[in-house]
């Protein structure tokens, strides 16, 4: 089951949600036909589940949002980037275990 805590983001909202928090965010570039992409997904809910407040998880379907992917460069899916204060200060490719995206985002909130 999806978290309720996560947020679906596209080209008239991307912008707005990145100049009006103060945490950090995780946006998860991802596609439906992709395969690791539904792998790391119930990561990314149990995270917004523990974290709470402390930081904000997005979510940007490439397939749907090209502008958003072609300004970040992403190139493979899923790539998670780790946005704080308006800057990329972590970015992670491909599938990667919960434990290591934890210890990328506690370092930030």
């Amino acid at each position: 089951m999806a978290s309720e805590k996560i947020i679906d983001l596209d080209e008239s909202t991307f912008k707005s949600t990145l100049s009006s928090t103060d945490c950090p965010l995780l946006i998860d570039f991802w596609a439906p036909w992709c395969g690791p992409c539904k792998a790391i997904a119930p990561i990314l809910d149990e995270l917004a589940d523990e974290m709470g407040d402390k930081i904000r998880i997005c979510k940007i379907d490439v397939d749907k949002n090209t502008g958003i992917a072609a300004e970040y460069n992403i190139r493979s899916i899923p790539t998670i980037l780790i946005i704080k204060g308006g800057e990329t200060v972590e970015q992670i490719i491909g599938l990667a275990n919960k434990a290591d995206i934890k210890k990328k985002l506690e370092a930030y909130a």
